[in-house]
């Protein structure tokens, strides 16, 4: 037991710190915070300045306080508090502090070399400030390594100072390194290392260093074949930039025209900076960019074009490629500019000519949310001992024993929920004799109700599922924070749960590829929902996920309305981001099917067959916004309390829905709905042939299970986040993750707070005449001789009553139901009656018969 404990112990201090430092992570990375430390680097940077410039002139004279008060060079704490108490005042401008740190970091560190440190406290400022993008690691290197070469060099020429003067040009570093070379290699050895390590600079800066020097070094004059290539290839210069122009713009605007496909894309020759590294190939090469024309066009002549010096063989070849490619830009009204720059490298090509396409450029400093906005839930460790396992097993065996089933093992697997006992019956025992005894062995374990799994899947043993006394919780954040969920190349992760043996549940909604929820009251069905959203929010960033939320209890998804700006979609116009009325529901789930329509042609264009290999396309430039590509992000629709829906509205919610249960998982629509009621006349047959995934949590009956799982099960489960998932063949039991309402408030305001789009992903406007029943018949005028010879009758019936009731035209007119029922699909397409709404009658249209014959005399 003290080993036991003490392990415990350590897991939990290991634990807390571990809590800790990522709060104290999460808290350096808040923008505000970054702020505040990029003023404090721009001060101190500004401090530093001063102190220097003042050190240099009145140094000398504040030699005598700083000897006086910190005789050992570098001790600059002792120093600070010796001069705290003297009485003499120093001339530095920055008073002590500024004297003491001046002189440490100039004779007790680099030398001269120390004011680098200034630029370097600039940049640290400029990227916490977020004014600029500036890679902080790499400017942090070369400042470093070029205070220690110069100190060391400025040791090396001037020694320990330039005549009696108090500055020591290479410091204690310098002149210990100076020293300590000229004991081991000597004044030859220590300038050749000089050398060496500042090739090995220059080209880890750039690689074009290596070509410079290859071609410095090279001896003689070339031969006749590199005179006529190199012609060549001036020649092909000079045809070149005769042909095209140069336009002024800002590079924001080059970065945001999209130029896909390989014949129209950048062949950039990137320029010489500091912060740019490009390949021997790719030197050389030309900037082809499509552009709209502009007002000031600048010719590039070939003399002005300092070429690098590269193979020109090769070069001659590459252009000459390149001629074909350009023939085949197609211009689309606009300018073809060619831009040469110096040789050089642009990091973010990373030397290549193919720059693909980034959607998450728009909202590049987007932070998904951290795992402390999620609760832990501290629980007591209520777990099964051996003995009352022991117990249990026992009970089992004596139960089946008294009804003459032997069994050869047993063993349990201890979930948060429930324990699974697993037997092996004795050869010869029928399984079905088993499977009656249900409650006999729930009565003898005194348990509110077992399930018993007969055969467990890929298994030779029978299942025996006992609740457990004591429920453990299921924490979003170890769901979030398993290695399973963060190491899943799942296109939309869903964490659901654990499963009887502990182990993360995941699905991937991509491949399912719509879901059916269905539960009782209070049974865990929204949390559920918010298990899945959250685990979609954590994974995903707003450019490749958008939500569709219908909620028609007004209560449930209204959490969700804070992030309209980052991942809900919406038609244009409304109000609110979470649909809550009938009406506006039937317009966007037609709006889902033209959006669907509308991403299927553009497949079709791009000759792919799913949205993953299209948006590759498009972000490898393959593809051309011109043309109408854009890029296609995955849109999740959920509906809560589907049973409502089809009380109000019916068919009218039911055919669109079935449309893009049939079609959209191509083209990246999903589908989650979830009701109360899963009942026949709710979840339809055409619903559950199209929503292959079912996670049923308790219901009622059994009858409710067979309709949502096509079996029993759901009605013995436990409540409270138990559910069965049902993706394949057979149904896997889970335990649902807990999400509190205060946790999911959390999660949207991180995101909120955060810069989004200006607007919602806006919809496509919905075929408001679109007829989308199964037979695919479209609204509009209906032909004379294609109406019912008694139309004009029922037309007549139906104004006079002010009452659209297929049952009023069968009674009076003695007709049968379906003649009835196509009578009134008539008076609907010639605009007589309105849309059917639910089961109410039909509204009528026209006002009184007069209306209702000038209508009659236009279509007969």
């Amino acid at each position: 037991m003290s080993k036991k404990t003490n392990h415990k112990n350590r897991t939990g201090f290991f634990a807390s710190v571990a809590g800790r430092v990522r709060k104290a992570a999460d808290f350096f990375r808040n923008p505000n915070v970054q702020f505040v430390m990029g003023l404090l680097c721009a001060a101190l940077a500004i401090f530093l300045c001063s102190s220097f410039v003042s050190f240099f002139s009145t140094g000398g004279s504040d030699q005598t306080v700083l000897e006086a008060t910190a005789p050992v060079a570098g001790d600059a704490v002792a120093a600070g508090a010796d001069a705290a108490v003297t009485e003499e005042k120093v001339g530095n401008t920055s008073g002590l502090s500024g004297a003491f740190v001046a002189n440490y970091l100039i004779n007790g560190c680099f030398g001269w070399a120390s004011v680098l440190m200034l630029p370097l406290l600039v940049i640290y400022a400029v990227r916490l400030m977020r004014m600029y993008r500036v890679k902080v690691l790499k400017w942090t290197y070369y400042t470093l390594f070029s205070m220690a070469w110069l100190s060391l060099l400025f040791a090396l020429i001037f020694g320990d100072g330039l005549g009696n003067s108090f500055v020591s040009p290479g410091g204690a570093n310098g002149n210990f390194l100076r020293d300590f070379l000229d004991k081991s290699v000597g004044i030859v050895g220590t300038v050749l290392l000089l050398l060496v390590s500042l090739i090995v600079f220059m080209i880890t800066v750039s690689r074009n260093t290596v070509v410079w020097l290859r071609n410095s070094l090279r001896f003689g004059a070339p031969d006749e074949e590199e005179n006529t290539r190199r012609k060549q290839n001036e020649a092909i210069n000079e045809d070149y930039t005769e042909e095209f122009v140069v336009e002024d713009e800002e590079p924001e605007e080059l970065e945001d025209e999209v130029v896909p496909a390989v014949n129209d894309i950048d062949f950039e020759l990137v320029s010489g900076d500091d912060e740019a590294s490009v390949d021997d190939e790719t030197a050389g090469f030309v900037e082809v960019d499509v552009d709209d024309a502009g007002d000031d066009e600048t010719v590039v002549e070939a003399d002005d074009v300092d070429s690098p010096a590269v193979d020109e063989a090769e070069l001659a070849a590459r252009f000459d490629a390149m001629s074909k490619n350009i023939g085949a830009v197609s211009t689309g009204g606009g300018t073809l500019s060619m831009e040469v720059e110096q040789a050089g490298g642009d990091e973010d090509m990373g030397g290549d000519m193919l720059r693909p396409i980034n959607p998450k450029d728009e909202l590049s400093y987007y932070k998904p949310p951290t795992l402390d906005l999620l609760d832990e839930y501290e629980q007591a460790a209520h777990s099964i001992d051996k003995d009352e396992q022991a117990a249990n097993a026992n009970k089992i065996v004596e139960v089946l024993k008294n009804f003459g089933i032997d069994i050869s093992s047993i063993k349990a697997t201890v979930g948060p929920t429930i324990t699974l006992y697993e037997i092996t019956p004795a050869p010869g025992v029928r399984i079905s004799k088993i499977r009656n005894l249900e409650d006999d062995i729930a009565m003898s374990l005194s348990a509110l109700c077992i399930r018993i799994v007969a055969p467990i899947p890929g298994k030779g043993t029978i299942g025996i599922e006992v609740p457990n006394a004591h429920k453990q919780i299921v924490p979003m954040a170890s769901l979030l924070n398993s290695r399973k969920y963060k190491e899943t190349d799942m296109a939309l992760p869903l964490a659901l749960g654990k499963t009887i043996s502990n182990e993360v549940y995941m699905v991937d909604m991509a491949k399912m590829p719509h879901l059916l929820v269905a539960g009782a009251t209070g049974m865990g069905k929204s949390v559920g929902l918010n298990a899945i959203i959250t685990s979609l929010l954590y994974k995903m960033h707003p450019a490749y996920l958008k939500f569709v939320m219908v909620d028609p209890k007004m209560v449930e998804l209204s959490l969700y309305g804070v992030l309209e700006k980052h991942f809900l979609a919406k038609l244009e116009g409304e109000d609110e981001p979470i649909i809550t009325d009938v009406h506006k529901v039937v317009r966007t789930l037609k709006s889902l099917c033209v959006e669907m329509d509308n991403r299927y042609k553009l497949l079709q264009l791009a000759s792919v067959r799913s949205v993953k290999e299209y948006n590759e396309k498009f972000l490898n430039k393959e593809l051309l916004p011109t043309k109408g590509h854009r890029f296609m992000p995955y849109i999740v629709v959920i509906i809560d309390e589907y049973g409502d829906l089809m009380m109000t509205a019916g068919r009218e919610v039911e055919q669109p829905i079935a449309r893009i249960a049939q079609k959209a998982r191509a083209v990246g629509i999903h589908m989650i709905i979830a009701t109360q009621r899963p009942t026949t006349n709710i979840i339809t047959g055409t619903i559950k042939a199209n929503f292959p995934a079912r996670m049923a949590f308790r219901v009622i009956s059994v009858i409710d299970s067979r309709t949502i799982l096509d079996r029993s099960g759901a009605n013995q489960l436990q409540g409270r986040g138990d559910m069965l998932f049902l993706a394949g063949n057979d149904p896997v039991r889970v335990q649902c993750a807990l999400v509190e309402t205060k946790e999911v408030e959390r999660v949207c305001a991180h995101i909120a707070k955060q810069q989004g789009y200006q607007r919602a992903y806006i919809l496509p406007e919905p075929d408001e005449g679109g007829d989308y029943s199964a037979e695919g018949s479209s609204r509009g005028d209906i032909s004379s001789d294609k109406l019912d010879p008694l139309f004009a009758d029922a037309a007549r019936l139906v104004v006079q009553a002010q009452s659209g009731s297929t049952s009023l035209i069968q009674r009076t007119l003695e007709i049968g139901f379906n003649r009835a029922g196509r009578i009134m699909d008539q008076l609907c397409k010639t605009g007589i009656v309105g849309e059917q709404v639910g089961s109410k009658p039909r509204q009528v249209l026209c006002a009184d018969e007069a209306d209702l014959e000038f209508r009659l005399k236009s279509l007969l």
